[in-house]
């Protein structure tokens, strides 16, 4: 069982009208707690992973971790580039096995975004690797990514045409008032654009940011196009507070194999609750 494009998952959730999680894992922990869950509920799953994550756990570690879950549970995922910009390092880590990429060139002008993403997905073809690509930008902070609120940028959807007709990409990223990491206030989602840039794209779309995004708006994005929801911030937080909890509780723990529970079981309650919202369960 090996590991796959997320080409068809997203373009079966947009026929469908559900959108498929794609959840930031960053050890063997939670790579189980997400690929079990998922597979629990029958629900198609994206495994996302950003370059400080691949750096701190090594690319050949977690393909082999994830084609063994893959395995184990006669179960097929994508394993994906989370906001990778290195076109070197993506080339390395897609003959590596690799078939599902986030080439980010958000932060470049308009036609340098084009240039670099068109070279990305010629290349990423080649070896049936889905690309997605975000036009706009979002604010707050994802890892190493940092985009200050002043620099962030809402996708025009007449610019959203073109750079999907001239790219070729297979999914693409919106920027509509979503944000990394967690929300100050309640967000704002700008659903009028998003329904702009559906009338105008006809491939999957994608949301970045929805940890503390409200069930409803995430509903109401999916029925407006979104395909494909990311999820990090949340998970991590659930995790480390299980963690340090037990650790409150259980001072004298030294064994990771007990105290890793607790907060294998606290993340896995939020991959239910966002299987459940993206409307994905037994979708597989």
């Amino acid at each position: 069982m090996y590991l796959i494009s997320s080409q068809e998952m997203l373009k079966k959730a947009q026929r469908e009208c559900y959108a498929v999680p794609a959840f930031n894992i960053h050890n063997l922990e939670t790579i189980q707690v997400v690929v079990d869950t998922a597979k629990e509920m029958n629900s198609p799953v994206i495994l996302a992973a950003t370059p400080g994550t691949y750096s701190y756990a090594g690319t050949k570690y977690l393909i082999n971790i994830c084609k063994t879950a893959a395995e184990t549970h006669h179960f097929p995922f994508a394993l994906h580039l989370d906001h990778h910009e290195n076109i070197s390092d993506i080339k390395t880590k897609i003959e590596a096995g690799i078939r599902s990429i986030m080439i980010d060139s958000s932060h470049c002008p308009f036609e340098k975004n084009i240039a670099i993403v068109k070279e990305m997905v010629d290349f990423s073809h080649i070896y049936n690797v889905s690309v997605e690509a975000e036009l706009g930008r979002l604010g707050g902070q994802e890892d190493d990514l940092i985009v200050d609120e002043k620099e962030s940028a809402f996708t025009d959807p007449d610019a959203a045409k073109e750079y999907v007709e001239r790219t070729r990409i297979d999914s693409l990223a919106v920027a509509i008032g979503s944000a990394h990491g967690l929300y100050k206030g309640e967000p704002k989602l700008d659903f009028i654009r998003l329904e702009k840039i559906r009338n105008k794209v006809d491939i999957p779309l994608v949301l970045h940011g929805a940890s503390g995004i409200p069930e409803s708006m995430v509903r109401k994005a999916i029925s407006l196009g979104i395909c494909k929801v990311n999820v990090a911030t949340e998970l991590k937080i659930a995790f480390s507070d299980a963690l340090k909890q037990d650790f409150i509780e259980h001072p004298d723990a030294n064994d990771p194999r007990h105290y890793m529970q607790p907060a294998k079981l606290a993340m896995k309650k939020i991959v239910e609750e966002k299987i459940r919202i993206c409307g994905s369960a037994g979708k597989l």
